[in-house]
């Protein structure tokens, strides 16, 4: 039989260890916190000229929702580089396009509306793809992947397209899908559900801000978080 004074000494050991066993991981950054856009700021080119134009990203039932139109982004606060991003989302009524935006800086400058960034696609059916603006990045099978090297750039009108790894690694329609990204130094990887689906090398930009997009679709995110690669490696 344990005495009362060892088992005194052991039980806020115990204790301890159960607590950090449940709480979470305390490095993670939750980029949404589920009722209103703080940390966030909108460029939607529509709101300089249009008095009535609506905001197209707003909260609701606790997710941040990107409604579509008018088109824009919706661009985080603070810059980031080395990390883990979660996102988890799902188009709830018509399929259509969004898009993930990493190592985002300079605003509108593809088409008067994108900022340079390297996106991680989400549109329905293609979601892992990689499109370059204003910034490029290298993947496996550059040409089979790209189309004719003579027609690549990363400007209007440039072959920008660098299609994903897989076929169906999408959840049905409606159903919530879940894609992790790492971004390292000039590095990103992309998961989507369980199936690594795109990684790229040689980006030419290593930080800026996170930004997702109204691009014509209803997108709801239940989860935007990030984890510094500096925490998962240690």
């Amino acid at each position: 039989m344990k005495s009362p004074l060892l088992a005194c000494l052991l039980l806020p050991l115990i204790l301890f260890g159960c607590q950090s066993a449940s709480e979470p991981d305390s490095t993670t950054i939750s980029l949404f916190n589920g009722t209103d856009l703080t940390g966030w700021h909108v460029d939607v080119p529509e709101m300089d000229t249009v008095a009535t134009a609506r905001n197209p990203f707003i909260v609701r039932d606790g997710h941040l929702v990107s409604l579509g139109t008018p088109e824009g982004h919706l661009i985080t606060d603070a810059v980031y580089s080395d990390y883990r991003l979660e996102v988890v989302y799902r188009f709830p009524g018509e399929p259509g396009n969004c898009g993930v935006l990493l190592h985002a800086s300079t605003p509108r400058s593809l088409y008067a509306m994108f900022p340079k960034s390297i996106e991680v696609q989400m549109m329905h059916q293609n979601a892992g793809d990689f499109w370059v603006i204003v910034e490029d990045i290298e993947v496996p099978d550059m040409v089979q992947r790209r189309g004719p090297q003579e027609e690549w750039g990363i400007t209007e009108g440039k072959r920008r397209r660098l299609v994903n790894l897989t076929d169906g690694s999408e959840k049905p329609l409606r159903e919530w899908n879940t894609m992790v990204i790492e971004a390292v130094g000039a590095e990103i990887k992309v998961w989507l559900n369980g199936d690594l689906v795109n990684h790229g090398y040689n980006a030419t930009v290593q930080e800026g801000q996170i930004a997702v997009q109204a691009e014509g679709a209803e997108v709801e995110f239940a989860n935007l978080t990030l984890t510094p690669i500096e925490a998962i490696s240690e």
